[in-house]
């Protein structure tokens, strides 16, 4: 909570006011009934009791630093357009200071993106990196799917026709970042430590939580005697680091064909009374039978895996409501990041 009102308190330092629609959206993301500010003030009841004062403390100054600065904007543009009516346009004057350059700001997804890769550099990986459009065995037979299973049907995967020849095989825009790590397996030799981030696509209808096309971060660890306990000490770092050490977490098992055993982890979202599980990865130890696909001997060499969306992600740590926001490039927006 501190590295969030810092965040707050600093962007709002460096917040430009110098027209209406300016301060109109300052006014919306920090000091109306929605805005960050009383966004923050509703979290006071699930922060823990001895640090609420000092919560309290810095949310109010926030409030008190965003008043001061949005009533000082408006009172300094009150008197620019009062100047303006006397016949000489501000713009005119060649005495005046010009206005500040706009810079370019780092799109949400990226800033997020930048972030999962920061951890897991720290954790020592590297990245690895593949083609968007994918034959059927890297993105589906090396890992273990079945010819009927359903990730292969038309609704779920968007196919390529490569030529008129029916007996050849289609491509596919990929639907993971999977097939990265059979690349990588096949062409060099364990131990592996790599994450895969990318973009990946699915033929779904676009709704509030669902797109056509989204990015995942993929991590995979091959070497001997690897474990399912040094998965979810991996996995506990990572979302310590990305949301803060008092994050509430739970690791249930699952079923993916690529891994075995196989797990997912939630956080919790939200106040103790009004919050819920949110799903955030899956994850895994490395199925033999990919392991025999890529050429490496399961007798020898174990590891697990792992795969999570950024757009989710980046929703839980921006309170985004709606995943299209991330795509309709609309200023107001992503000015706020």
């Amino acid at each position: 909570m501190s590295q969030l009102t810092d965040r707050i308190k600093e962007e709002i330092h460096e917040a430009v006011l110098n027209s209406k629609d300016e301060l109109e959206s300052f006014r919306l993301k920090y000091i109306s009934r929605k805005g960050r500010i009383t966004e923050l003030l509703s979290k006071i009841g699930s922060v823990a009791p001895h640090e609420r004062k000092e919560f309290g403390q810095k949310v109010n100054h926030l409030k008190e630093l965003a008043h001061k600065k949005f009533s000082e904007a408006k009172e300094k543009l009150e008197k620019n357009n009062e100047g303006n009516n006397s016949g000489i346009r501000a713009l005119d004057d060649p005495t005046l200071m010009p206005a500040p350059p706009a810079f370019g700001r780092l799109h949400p997804l990226s800033q997020t993106q930048q972030m999962i890769k920061d951890v897991f550099f720290r954790l020592g990986f590297t990245i690895s990196d593949g083609p968007e459009l994918e034959d059927d065995f890297h993105n589906f037979t090396a890992l273990n799917f079945p010819p009927e299973h359903p990730a292969r049907d038309m609704q779920d995967t968007f196919f390529i026709k490569k030529t008129d020849n029916d007996d050849e095989d289609d491509l596919v825009l990929r639907t993971h970042t999977s097939p990265v790590q059979i690349r990588l397996m096949q062409s060099s030799k364990p131990p592996f430590r790599s994450i895969m981030p990318g973009r990946v696509y699915r033929n779904e209808s676009i709704t509030a939580k669902s797109y056509c096309l989204f990015h995942q971060v993929e991590g995979l660890y091959v070497d001997k005697d690897v474990s399912l306990a040094e998965l979810i000490d991996t996995l506990v770092m990572f979302v310590e680091m990305i949301y803060g050490e008092g994050v509430r977490y739970q690791i249930r098992p699952s079923f993916f064909p690529f891994t075995e055993p196989s797990l997912e982890m939630d956080i919790w979202w939200g106040d103790e009374k009004n919050g819920k599980w949110l799903e955030i990865l899956g994850a895994g130890m490395v199925h033999p039978n990919v392991l025999k696909a890529c050429g490496v001997d399961p007798e020898i060499y174990s590891g697990f895996a792992f795969g999570m969306g950024v757009e989710r992600i980046a929703m839980l740590l921006y309170g985004i409501d709606d995943i299209r926001h991330l795509y309709d490039n609309d200023l107001r927006f992503l000015q706020q990041f």
